[in-house]
């Protein structure tokens, strides 16, 4: 930093300042001047210089006392100030360095040492402000990291609460959106799987709490994991029930094949289980409805609790088709049953006649493969 620089000129004595600047301008610096202590420090704060040149002995406030209060100001620590004098340089030194002078330059003026120190005391305000500059520009990236940091600790609280409902990719696309818009309540086409445990009112009458606890979790456990493995979306637990729909809050390909896909594992899954709390003299089942339809999803709830769910005769009907199943068979109405292929085992049922429903449903049963 040398031409452009601004060199704040102070001295008492007119003809001593337009010296200094004119030969200042000369060398393309830019040049403000003040003719005594009051109005230079007043510059210093207006013109913002990047070198001050200050005359010792003024009037008012001499040349120490403002370099004494250029120092006290935190903005201004920094500032470079050469001490301009005429009296005994070795005697002014001693006070110009208590004062807080950077440098010192005699009068009459030498031109080349003028210049020279000059340019010097530029170099280092240079510096200083590239430091300046860069500690700025450091807390200004640590002001963004911190905040980039807590919105990352907000978006994993938030997916860690999402993934309670969803998917791990579902839950990362809601997070992703940045929004609630796929929350917010829409239409659309869904199968609507109901799981439920067959003597479980029976086994929680007789058993201990304990007991029932360790039941669940397992059961819990285990078809949770079914669900995450097919990208179902987790309605809720109801106790004993487990309420999940496929194909929202994102669209998958053949969301009825994917429902399917999932009760004949969790059906196939469950038997262990079966078989071990038999033993424990738990007489329990699995029964699943599955129901295919549109539906209304999104956020329902209030204030400070909201759950995604579906409402909609699709969830009533894939209720009342469990209800319907008999212990470890898994019942579907004609439009899931629409969407399987012929790979698929399925037997229909007949019609049958549901709670709610003025007219005999079509029902099938779906069955193990082999």
């Amino acid at each position: 930093m040398t031409a452009g620089a601004k060199v704040l000129v102070v001295d008492d004595t007119p003809h001593n300042v337009k010296l200094l600047a004119d030969l200042l301008a000369v060398k393309g610096y830019a040049v403000a001047t003040a003719v005594n202590g009051e109005e230079a420090l007043v510059k210093v704060v207006t013109e913002k210089p990047d070198l001050v040149l200050l005359d010792v002995m003024m009037p008012g406030l001499s040349g120490y006392d403002v370099c004494r209060r250029i120092r006290a100001d935190p903005e201004t620590a920094l500032l470079p100030v050469v001490l301009v004098t005429s009296l005994d340089p070795q005697q002014e030194r001693v006070k110009g360095l208590e004062a807080g002078a950077d440098d010192f330059l005699g009068k009459p003026i030498n031109q080349a040492e003028l210049f020279a120190r000059v340019r010097s005391l530029l170099r280092v305000k240079a510096l200083q402000d590239e430091v300046r500059r860069q500690a700025d520009a450091l807390k200004e990236w640590n002001l963004k990291l911190e905040e980039r940091v807590q919105e990352q600790v907000a978006q994993l609280d938030r997916l860690g609460q999402l993934k309670r409902f969803f998917s791990p990719p579902v839950a990362d696309a809601i997070v992703s959106a940045g929004e609630n818009s796929i929350l917010a309540l829409h239409r659309r086409e869904i199968c609507y799987v109901f799981v439920d445990l067959r003597g479980f009112t029976a086994f929680t009458d007789s058993a201990e709490p304990e007991e029932v606890q360790a039941v669940l979790h397992d059961y819990h456990a285990a078809m949770g994991a079914i669900i995450t493995e097919h990208e179902g979306t987790l309605d809720r637990f109801a106790g004993d029930g487990i309420l999940i729909f496929f194909n929202d809050p994102l669209p998958i390909p053949e969301p009825g094949k994917r429902a399917a896909a999932m009760a004949l594992a969790m059906q196939e899954r469950f038997g262990a289980l079966r078989a071990r709390w038999l033993k424990q003299g738990y007489d329990l089942d699995l029964s699943i409805g599955i129901a295919k339809g549109f539906a209304t999803l999104g956020a329902f709830g209030f204030e400070g609790r909201f759950d995604y769910s579906a409402i909609g005769s699709v969830v009533n009907l894939a209720a009342r088709l469990c209800a319907e199943s008999r212990p470890g068979q898994i019942v579907i109405d004609r439009r899931a049953r629409a969407a399987l292929d012929d790979d698929h085992d399925v037997e229909p049922t007949g019609p049958l006649t549901l709670k709610g429903y003025a007219q005999p449903v079509a029902a099938f049963v779906l069955k193990r493969r082999g």
